[in-house]
C-alpha cells in the first residue's frame, strides 16, 4: 500500500513539473507585451505541486488594480524560481525565461 502511494505521488509530481503553459501570450494583451514580449501563457488548471528546480522565470502578474484613465498600473513583473511556481500563483498571466530585468509595475503609456 505504501509503495503504491509513493509511486502515485511521484507520478503526480512529475506531471505537475511540466504544467506551465504552451501558447504565447495573445497580441495586444492588457500588459502591452503581446507575443513580442515573449510571455508563455499559464494554462488552466493551475499546478498545485511544483518541483524545487531553480530555472528562474519572469512572471507577469495582475495587480488587481483597475483604472478609468491611462496609464494604469494593473500589471507587474516578479521573478519566480521556475515556470511551475510562477503559474501556481493565481494572479500570474504568463512567464518568460530568465529573471526579470526590473521587478515591479509595468506601465503602458
Amino acid at each position: 500500500m505504501t509503495r503504491s502511494f509513493c509511486m502515485l505521488l511521484l507520478l503526480a509530481m512529475a506531471g505537475c513539473s511540466g504544467a506551465t503553459g504552451d501558447g504565447a501570450a495573445p497580441e495586444g494583451d492588457a500588459a502591452g507585451q503581446g507575443a513580442a514580449g515573449g510571455y508563455v501563457e499559464c494554462v488552466v488548471p493551475r499546478p498545485e505541486i511544483c518541483a524545487r528546480d531553480y530555472l528562474p522565470v519572469c512572471g507577469l502578474r495582475d495587480t488587481g488594480i483597475r483604472c478609468v484613465t491611462q496609464p494604469c498600473d494593473s500589471w507587474e513583473t516578479k521573478t519566480y524560481s521556475n515556470a511551475c511556481t510562477a503559474c501556481a500563483d493565481v494572479p500570474v498571466y504568463g512567464w518568460r525565461p530568465g529573471e526579470c530585468e526590473e521587478e515591479g509595475i509595468v506601465r503602458r503609456e
